[in-house]
């Protein structure tokens, strides 16, 4: 058997760590924000090039609180063509467009790239009305966003920009823009790109959501997320709601959430951050294996943006007879996944709001093609080298 991820040989490889730094959190009986919580937010944001971090019960609660910190809403409650919108992707998991209508404001839903399985930027600005609020890209399997004309557009049109980094803390994106201060040197109010700079996503938009579920490149044994950012006012607020809404115990500001990432996950995370960069590596080095044993098969295996550093959450093909090779590759014990077999503009969940098949071809298209095969850094060369032959044996007949 080849699993799709296999988490019990990477708890192997840090077991002793684990289970000291387990201990020592059972020892303190502090469980709740305590100092592990505190060392891990700082020691995460500080890993993704931000200021402030701050702990909560998940990646989708992130996602919430953020939009909720930010004013994101149902605008009037009694009149619904006033409710706030955010752009976002269809080709996701379904809590990137719940958490924004939790938050009473109205998902709309922009293309991708067919390459990179990301938000379009091309499409981003048709869709812009004066209701919208925020933009929402996802750096989906591990690619960064295309986030320069993205944060152009956002910042055109005054918007906020949360990036979705559930599954890409690491991941590199190259390019900044101009700031103020060089435009202001410059002479000139342009504000097109500069030099090759590598920028850590998460540290590009006003505000990121990072999940440490246990599948995720840096996963905890339960669920966990935190929100990192560069502005203090909004950190402070996600802090606040995290805390049923209060700043000071029992003194409650605003409507708030239970919301906070207990100690042991931390300790956990905070054993596991210290391997991010070499897990990361050895994904990368997965990856490559990959692109080579499956040379010459009708597959199209995933595209890496020269923009992009690219962190291999998934490894994921475009396959036809995608569903017949699934069932194949499972009666070979190995393990795949469709990451995601319904646009999200197609779910139940959205008919009302009026896309109907055909509306967004490139998402609907990628989710009858693709096919995540097995990935995670102590997956073998042998392993591999049996997946790409099962591949050619389904397609050889």
């Amino acid at each position: 058997m080849i699993p799709i991820l296999d988490l019990k040989a990477q708890y192997e490889s840090i077991k002793d760590e684990i289970n000291a730094a387990i201990a020592e959190v059972l020892s303190s009986a502090r469980f709740i924000l305590g100092p592990a919580v505190r060392d891990l937010e700082q020691s995460v944001a500080a890993y993704c090039g931000c200021k402030y971090g701050v702990g909560v019960a998940s990646g989708t609660d992130a996602l919430r609180l953020t939009l909720t910190a930010l004013g994101i809403g149902p605008g009037r409650f009694d009149k619904l063509s006033t409710r706030d919108e955010v752009i976002t992707t269809p080709f996701t998991f379904i809590a990137t467009a719940n958490t924004i209508s939790h938050c009473g404001a109205q998902p709309v839903f922009v293309d991708i790239d067919p390459r990179t399985y990301n938000l379009d930027p091309a499409g981003i600005e048709a869709a812009i009305t004066e209701r919208t609020k925020a933009i929402l890209p996802v750096h989906l399997y591990g690619q960064p966003a295309d986030m320069d004309p993205i944060m152009e557009l956002a910042e055109r049109h005054g918007l906020f920009v949360v990036e979705d980094c559930a599954q890409a803390i690491g991941a590199r994106y190259r390019s900044r823009r101009k700031t103020n201060d060089e435009r202001r040197t410059q002479g000139s109010d342009d504000a097109s790109l500069v030099g090759g700079r590598w920028s850590l996503v998460g540290s590009i938009g006003h505000a990121a959501c990072l999940s440490f579920y246990p599948t995720k490149n840096l996963g905890a044994y339960g669920d966990g997320g935190m929100v990192v950012t560069n502005d203090a006012v909004l950190a402070e607020k996600v802090d606040v709601l995290r805390r049923q809404g209060s700043k000071k115990k029992y003194h409650a500001e605003v409507l708030g959430f239970n919301s906070r990432l207990d100690s042991l996950q931390a300790a956990i995370l905070g054993v596991k951050l210290k391997y991010l960069d070499d897990w990361n590596k050895a994904r990368r080095r997965v990856a490559q294996r990959y692109y080579e044993l499956l040379a010459g098969l009708p597959v199209t295996t995933p595209y890496e943006s020269p923009d992009g550093y690219h962190v291999y959450h998934q490894y994921t093909i475009r396959a036809s007879q995608r569903d017949g090779l699934a069932a194949y590759l499972k009666e070979c014990g190995i393990g795949t996944m469709i990451y995601y077999p319904v646009p999200l503009h197609l779910q139940g969940l959205y008919v009302s709001l009026d896309y109907g098949e055909g509306s967004l071809p490139a998402s609907e298209v990628a989710s009858r093609e693709v096919l995540s095969l097995p990935m995670y850094p102590e997956l073998t060369q042998a392993q591999q080298t049996s997946i790409a032959k099962a591949i050619r044996g389904f397609y050889s007949g």
